[in-house]
């Protein structure tokens, strides 16, 4: 990692700057003074998610979903739990595929729930199929050795 990272905040967008040996200490938006990790899965639309993929050095764990599935109920409390553990080092977010299916089609999602994970931008591994939180934490760890 490099000395300082650009974290968006889940709250307001707004991009800060934050030392990356600093990123444990609990460190808060400079724009609404918002805890910059909350440990809980965000909610992104289109332009949130461009936002947090583009401009966030953190790596981007994106479960993409519907209302309707049942295996994506069932992984919902995992996700949560994997937030827990896996903040600061990733960002988690969900990404509801009903309402935003613009970006459910740029990305090819043909099955939920689908894990995707995200560098700067670039996708860097995707797993289709309800996993637990386990499960979720060390798939999630394997691909991030490699950043």
């Amino acid at each position: 990692m490099s000395e300082a990272m650009h974290i968006v905040c889940p709250h307001c967008g707004g991009v800060n700057r934050v030392p990356a040996a600093r990123l444990k200490d609990g460190a808060n938006c400079g724009k609404c003074h918002n805890p910059l990790f909350t440990q809980q899965p965000i909610a992104l639309d289109g332009a949130q998610f461009q936002r947090h993929s583009q401009k966030s050095d953190l790596p981007l764990l994106v479960d993409f979903w519907a209302s309707w599935c049942g295996p994506c109920k069932m992984m919902a409390p995992a996700f949560e739990q994997a937030a827990a553990q896996l903040e600061p080092q990733v960002r988690l977010a969900k990404v509801n595929t009903e309402e935003q299916q613009q970006l459910a089609a740029q990305f090819g999602i043909r099955s939920i729930p689908t894990l995707m994970l995200l560098h700067r931008g670039r996708e860097v591994a995707r797993q289709p199929g309800a996993m637990d939180a386990e499960g979720i934490i060390n798939w999630t760890r394997q691909h991030l050795s490699g950043l």
